[in-house]
């Protein structure tokens, strides 16, 4: 890191979703974006704060290995974006409820944490890819999505695709602004200097969100969410590691 970082430590307000979704009017201004509704999607560049998480329900695909090389990790974005634009289409047809398909997230880890920042090694890490599901877009309506994604001949991984509730809670984040391959400084500070500096320790899973699409976009202008649920020391022996597939 070349600049020093500045620490928030009041946790943010006002985390659940404030609009549900208004009913399309044909004014491109009706279309929802759950970003700018939901708190937690913004982050502060150059600090570290402490935020409180809402429950908030995915499209998620779960692998493992390299996001760079492995075929599998581009089929479960192929499945997530398919199934998701098909639930918009589906929501602004059926529900005059149209929105902004939420972008790709991913929950990440490995046996060793340190292969995300000291000891880095992409061909070890786990992953969740997922993609925020509205509030008012039920089970039922993902399933219709789901299988109307896969008669049209999506992705394979859309038979691994489910809608699960994310629960994190009390987390730490920042925004990153730069290449994926520069998280690792960010992340051993986060991990070593701000969370045990502050009574807090890691559990769950790693959480980053994508707000630039990096086809799109400069290695050094993307822009990701870096999150980590964390409870205080006083809470108790840590938890066990989340079951995993």
């Amino acid at each position: 890191m070349t600049a020093a970082r500045r620490d928030t430590l009041t946790p943010r307000d006002s985390l659940t979703p404030r609009d549900r979704g208004p009913l399309l009017t044909g004014d491109p201004a009706s279309k929802v974006d759950l970003k700018r509704t939901i708190a937690a999607y913004t982050a502060p560049r150059g600090s570290f704060e402490i935020v409180d998480v809402p429950p908030l329900r995915y499209l998620m695909v779960d692998g493992h290995g390299d996001p760079n090389t492995s075929k599998a990790y581009g089929d479960a974005v192929a499945a997530v974006f398919g199934v998701a634009y098909t639930l918009k289409f589906l929501s602004r047809r059926e529900l005059g409820r149209d929105y902004v398909v939420m972008p790709l997230e991913g929950l990440w880890w490995s046996d060793d944490m340190a292969t995300f920042t000291t000891d880095r090694d992409k061909s070890r890490w786990s992953w969740t890819m997922m993609s925020l599901v509205p509030e008012w877009l039920d089970d039922a309506h993902v399933a219709r999505a789901r299988d109307t994604a896969a008669s049209k001949g999506g992705s394979p991984a859309i038979d691994r695709l489910r809608v699960s509730e994310l629960v994190e809670g009390l987390s730490v984040q920042t925004l990153h602004v730069g290449s994926y391959d520069d998280e690792a400084p960010v992340l051993d500070e986060l991990h070593h200097r701000f969370v045990p500096q502050h009574g807090l320790r890691l559990r769950g899973l790693h959480h980053e969100i994508y707000l630039a699409d990096p086809r799109r976009t400069a290695p050094e202008k993307l822009r990701t969410i870096l999150r980590q649920p964390v409870e205080h020391l006083s809470a108790g022996p840590a938890p066990a590691a989340p079951a995993t597939d």
